[in-house]
């Protein structure tokens, strides 16, 4: 029966689409539907000023549900960096609902800061943090935060602020529940049967052309579907109904698709509306496949955020997919702030642009005596479980945002260098013996790489940390021979054991007992590639240890120091369970259950990993973990991918502005697998995806099992050639990408941006997502259509110059220009006023190229000045963040290139010098070139000088990259 499961695995994975009846939708789940039918208008909860309690730093006041009189507690934090955190609380709860702790998500407790309070005046109490400030208003409970008097975001400002607060069960809900058992045992005994058999039923709806031919295991017929789609329609119209206590069919129990929530705990549900007035744009919560300017939701479903395992995924659609971060951006001309609610529970958000409705803020003048045009952004955040938690980062630019939000959930570390160079993967190779082929072919036709990726395929029977010995008899060799050129392999570890007694991590997991527990308080047994599997619950720190002691030398057999991890499916993915995951009432070792805690659940997966890795290198060797769910925080222990996209032009063009949302959101090392997953794309489409990629963070090609083979050396030779350039063009930019990766951990800014975070005030660039910048010195529009031999660029800036990367030829900014882009060519742009470092000596790998020379790439802008900087360290242990590295900043100024040190730790040596200099945008061919090194010696340089191109090239000025030096111009 297992490889029959197997097989269909196989075909759905290669002939079908994704099935969105196997997910929910906002009416099929019953706390979205009710927080989604709240009319907007007065709010039932009002604020107790009478009971407003103050410290230095923050503020606890009563709120009342007048509706129910159900008592809260509202706590407003100052926090460094002008970041307020509220939350709401329930004065007397029942039970303890789950809160995040410290570690997980943020990185620490945050720092705190002085909250002046401003006094009591018509209703309203007054707060400021620096020069923000925040306005609770009492009746009914309103919080506004402003910049400078200027509302930006407010709370409830339309009344939809909703907390279901804990209840007992009725005798009467009981009934309920009691007779609807009875109902769906008595009309569809065959799903019970098959539940309590435990066998993969999804497969039902997905194949159903193959199941023709499979009798009953397989639950869910056609007609059985159409059954239980009237019978989801009867329970909605019931659920219209008007019923006391707002109560309805799904607040107690739920079922969907013939699985059923059990829901111990009853409704407890919370949501609140998120207003930013003077923002027609907001931006964020990754990951979803859509544009990168989030769209109304008024005639979609919101946006869902819970992570899930979704085969090729759809375009243009607001369903959930593998990982998820409920932070979101607004910006304006003036302003940039942030909203992060901080919850791990399922989630749903609605967007409503439009032009504000001045009477939510009638009480703040000088709002209103503005113009009445205004813009306005309205959101609707709802969440099944958990507390109101929420960040509102004030900004007021995009740099600040992101530092501030780095502030609380931590910056991607600096990746060892290899990490960032070209990877090669598929499902799978076959053996040592295609391991060894491929890696001699990629020299063969002289094509670098630094990774070579292993799936599930090597393991035996899919016993992760485990290798099939009749095709891997000797992975310490095939592991050695890697390293020989300074390469390095991942190997895919899920989190998903099988349950075999002769599987030794699986003895062990469920001997100590570590495993998830399902409701009934048994080992929770689902199916996922391996067949019948449990999985260790990673939200236990002693479950994360032993996890990450799996990684040692000793305990994973035959792997070594350059292997590195790839944790896929999560999410968790469980193929036999409702919407392909853990069901909500799995419990976890703590108590909690699923629906609390679900979002952070693959977070906590890739962590243990990061820290086993970590174990296994004594904490000196910087680790390289990939993930495929994410929540925030992920970003401190894991790179991300996109997930089983398709071969598809379209495919290629979404990577942009998902690249930008995950950019944006703090999870900076990132991408999507080049030529895509699924499908066999043709090699035009292929070739163009490896140049999109070059300057997109995470650069890895990737296919799928039953995909036509597509190493780049495959590929027709006009091809090949194309895809072999752009993979050497990332190579010779790997100093730039290594430099930016350093400034993402140290400053929070993301490597690839939006053209807004470069440019905050053009607003005609708001809704671009077709281009971007790669730091702020880059600028890329990717072919992404079928035949397309040129693309329309849009050059950003006001009296800013753009220069072509390959020819230097030159571009106005703020225009639109149609550029020439032959299949050779990669549209890229760098900014005058940019110095870019790189590395043009051609090297089979990164882990080669570490003393190689610098090229300084200086780009003048129209006022002849250019800035920039190099970072150097050993590019792969931690020894920077002791000091040992060195950072110059280079500045082209009255004809003379300076170069200054900003930092060269104590005993910091390089070997990199500077091998040529070209400089473009110089007008006149100087007569002589003189480098003086910082002992004032002084030495006649060699150049050459282009009329045309207005280009110079400086030769070996020989002095190295960590020194004092300047080259003047006469």
């Amino acid at each position: 029966m297992q490889g029959l499961y197997l097989l269909l695995t196989v075909l759905f994975c290669t002939c079908f689409g994704v099935h969105r009846e196997n997910f929910r939708t906002c009416d099929q789940s019953s706390f979205c539907k009710r927080h989604r039918n709240l009319p907007p208008g007065n709010s039932d909860y009002v604020v107790q000023p009478s009971t407003l309690k103050l410290s230095k730093t923050f503020l606890t006041v009563n709120v009342l549900n007048t509706k129910n009189n159900i008592g809260f507690l509202l706590h407003v934090y100052g926090l460094k960096d002008k970041i307020f955190r509220v939350k709401l609380v329930e004065a007397q709860p029942i039970r303890h609902r789950y809160e995040i702790p410290i570690g997980v998500t943020l990185v620490a407790e945050p720092d705190q800061e002085e909250l002046v309070y401003n006094g009591e005046s018509d209703g309203q109490l007054k707060f400021s943090l620096g020069d923000s400030q925040m306005i609770i208003n009492t009746s009914p409970l309103r919080l506004d935060f402003l910049i400078n008097n200027e509302p930006v975001t407010s709370l409830n400002a339309q009344g939809l602020l909703k907390f279901e607060h804990t209840q007992e069960k009725s005798a009467e809900e009981l009934e309920k529940i009691n007779n609807l058992h009875s109902s769906l045992n008595s009309s569809d005994s065959n799903i019970d049967a098959i539940k309590r058999e435990e066998r993969p039923g999804w497969f039902s709806s997905r194949v159903s052309s193959v199941f023709s031919l499979i009798s009953q295991p397989f639950r869910a017929s056609k007609e059985e579907a159409e059954e239980g789609a009237d019978n989801d329609a009867e329970a909605e119209n019931e659920a219209e109904k008007p019923a006391e206590d707002d109560q309805d069919e799904g607040m107690w129990e739920e079922t969907f698709k013939g699985f059923t929530d059990s829901k111990p705990n009853g409704p407890v549900s919370v949501g609140v509306d998120v207003a930013f007035p003077g923002f027609r744009y907001v931006y964020g919560i990754p990951e979803h496949a859509d544009s990168f300017a989030l769209k109304n939701t008024q005639s979609t479903d919101p946006y869902r955020m819970y992570n899930l395992d979704v085969f090729e995924y759809e375009l243009y659609n607001p369903m959930a997919l593998y990982g998820h971060i409920p932070f979101m951006v607004a910006h304006n001309e003036k302003h940039t702030v942030g909203v992060f609610f901080h919850n791990a529970a399922e989630g749903w958000i609605d967007i409503r642009s439009n032009m504000a409705d001045k009477s939510v803020f009638s009480n703040l003048a000088d709002f209103v005596t503005g113009n009445n045009d205004v813009p306005q952004t309205d959101t609707h955040w709802i969440f099944e479980d958990g507390i109101i938690d929420i960040f509102v980062l004030m900004g007021p630019e995009p740099k600040d945002v992101f530092r501030q939000y780095g502030s609380l959930t931590g910056n991607t570390p600096l990746p060892p260098l290899w990490a960032i160079a070209y990877h090669q993967c598929r499902w799978n190779y076959n053996d040592q013996d295609d391991v060894r082929t491929v890696d001699l072919t990629m020299d063969k036709f002289d094509i670098p790489f630094d990774v070579l990726w292993l799936d599930i395929e090597h393991t035996d029977g899919k016993k992760y940390f485990t290798w099939d010995v009749t095709r891997f008899d000797n992975s310490v060799e095939m592991l050695r021979n890697l390293s020989s050129k300074g390469r390095k392999m991942v190997t895919i570890v899920d989190p998903h054991l099988k349950r075999d007694d002769n599987y030794e991590k699986y003895t062990q997991a469920r001997n100590q007992g570590l495993l998830v527990k399902n409701k009934d308080g048994n080992d929770f047994d689902g199916w996922c590639w391996p067949g019948s599997s449990s999985w260790p619950d990673f939200l236990e720190p002693q479950v994360r240890e032993w996890w990450a002691d799996q990684f040692s030398l000793d305990n994973y057999k035959g792997s070594a120091h350059n292997l590195y991890v790839w944790n896929d499916m999560n999410e968790p993915s469980v193929f036999n369970s409702p919407e392909i995951t853990f069901p909500k009432d799995v419990r976890h070792l703590s108590g909690v259950e699923n629906r609390e805690v679900h979002n952070i659940y693959g977070m906590l997966v890739h962590q243990a990993t990061w820290d086993g890795l970590l174990k296994r290198s004594n904490y000196k060797e910087r680790p390289f973990v990939l993930t495929r769910a994410f929540f925030a925080g992920s970003q401190r222990s894991g790179a991300v991918w996109t997930g089983d996209n398709m071969g598809e032009w379209s495919h290629l063009k979404m990577t942009i502005p998902m690249m930008l949302s995950l950019n944006l959101a703090g999870i900076h090392f990132s991408g999507a697998d080049i030529g895509g997953f699924f499908k066999n794309p043709d090699s035009e489409l292929i070739a163009r995806w490896y140049q999109a990629a070059v300057f997109q963070p995470f650069f890895r090609a990737h296919a799928h099992i039953d995909t036509k083979r597509r190493e780049p050396y495959l590929l027709p030779e006009e091809h090949m050639v194309v895809a072999r350039d752009a993979i050497k063009k990332r190579y010779s930019y790997l100093p730039y990408w290594y430099l930016l990766f350093y400034l993402s951990e140290t400053t929070g800014m993301p490597p690839m941006r939006s053209l807004w975070m470069e440019f905050p005030s053009e607003t005609s660039i708001f809704e671009r997502d077709d281009e971007f910048m790669t730091g702020n010195a880059i600028l890329v529009k990717p072919v992404t259509e079928e035949g397309q031999t040129s693309v329309s660029v849009y050059f950003p800036g006001n009296n800013v110059i753009w220069y072509d990367i390959e020819s230097y030829e030159v571009y106005q900014g703020q225009q639109e220009k149609t550029v020439q882009a032959p299949l050779s060519k990669l549209p890229a742009f760098q900014k005058g006023g940019t110095i870019i470092p790189r590395k043009m000596r051609g090297r089979r790998s990164a882990s080669l190229t570490h003393n190689d020379p610098i090229t300084l790439i200086v780009c003048l802008d129209k006022h002849g000045k250019a800035e920039g900087q190099v970072y150097v360290d050993d590019y792969h242990s931690y020894e920077y963040r002791e000091g040992a590295y060195a950072l110059s900043n280079l500045v082209f100024h009255n004809f003379k290139l300076e170069n200054n040190i900003i930092h060269k730790g104590n005993g910091f040596t390089t070997k990199e010098w500077i091998e040529r200099i070209i400089v473009a945008g110089v007008h006149t061919d100087p007569k002589n070139i003189h480098l003086v090194k910082a002992d004032h010696s002084k030495t006649t340089l060699s150049h050459t000088y282009d009329g045309q191109a207005k280009v110079l090239t400086i030769r070996k000025p020989g002095v190295n990259v960590a020194e004092k030096w300047i080259v003047n111009l006469h």
